[in-house]
This record gives structure tokens, C-alpha cells and sequence, in this order.
């Protein structure tokens, strides 16, 4: 990527606010069974959920894609993203077969330089409720996009 073919940056800085459609989801039993297994961890007791599922839980939730993400922050390829962080907010046990209320929305975009690297820093933040609109957990993943990779 030529420094000329790098996204504007007013364009990254603008995605700070945009909105995912949100909507609802459940951790079906089933897929609670297998998240848990996958993980090497015995089931837990009762109906809580692993807490692996905000792996995807939000994204799908809030009716969008790792795609779109990449799409929004105008990835050059699913190579050019890195992970920075994920960090996840429980304020109740997250449980199977209960239906949650997601949000989600873009918090920060920024351009940085380090190291005589390019890259866009984007961080989404997906929040879950309860039936009741108690809040239920938070999870703010934050990827590099990066730039100037020829």
C-alpha cells in the first residue's frame, strides 16, 4: 500500500459514533456445551454461559460482521488488521437460553505512527442487557489497521 492509497483520515476519524443496528441474541444451550468444550473447561453449573461467547456474541448480536468491521476501517486485506485488545465487563453472570439486548458503536478512531509504522486505530464497544434492561456485560475490542504494508 503507496502512502497515497491510505484511507483519509478525516474518513477513520469520522467512524467515531457509528452505530451497529443492535438487536438481540441467545446462547443456546447447545452452542454453551460446545464453547465450553472447545475450551477445555467443565461445563459450568446451571444455565451460566462460558464467557467465550463474547468472542461473537456482540458482533452477531449486534447485526454486523467481522467483515463489516473490516470493511468500516477499510482493511486492505484480513492481513492487515491486528488485535490490540479485547476487554470484557461482566455485571451479571451471563446465562444460556436467556435473550439479550445488544448494542454496539465505534468509540474511538484515530490515525497513529509508531516505529515508522501507519496504522488506524479503531475500537468498537457492544453492550448486552438483560430481559429487565439490567446490564449484563460490556466488551470493547480495539484491532490495528494497518497501513503501508508493501
Amino acid at each position: 500500500m503507496t502512502q497515497s492509497s491510505l484511507p483519509d483520515e478525516s474518513e477513520i476519524r469520522a467512524l467515531v459514533g457509528h452505530e451497529f443496528p443492535g438487536g438481540r441474541y441467545t446462547i443456546a444451550h447447545w452452542e454453551n456445551f460446545l464453547l465450553t468444550e472447545c475450551t477445555g473447561a467443565p461445563p459450568l453449573p446451571g444455565d451460566l454461559a462460558h464467557p467465550v461467547a463474547l468472542f461473537h456474541m456482540p458482533i452477531l448480536g449486534a447485526q454486523t460482521s467481522i467483515g463489516e468491521m473490516f470493511a468500516l476501517g477499510q482493511a486492505e486485506s484480513d492481513f492487515s488488521i491486528g488485535i490490540e485488545s479485547y476487554d470484557w465487563e461482566f455485571f451479571a453472570p451471563m446465562r444460556e437460553e436467556l435473550e439479550y439486548d445488544v448494542t454496539g458503536r465505534i468509540t474511538s478512531a484515530e490515525r497513529r505512527e509508531e516505529d515508522g509504522r501507519t496504522f488506524d486505530r479503531i475500537q468498537f464497544q457492544f453492550d448486552l442487557h438483560e430481559p429487565d434492561n439490567r446490564h449484563a456485560a460490556r466488551t470493547t475490542i480495539t484491532w490495528h489497521y494497518r497501513r503501508n504494508l508493501t
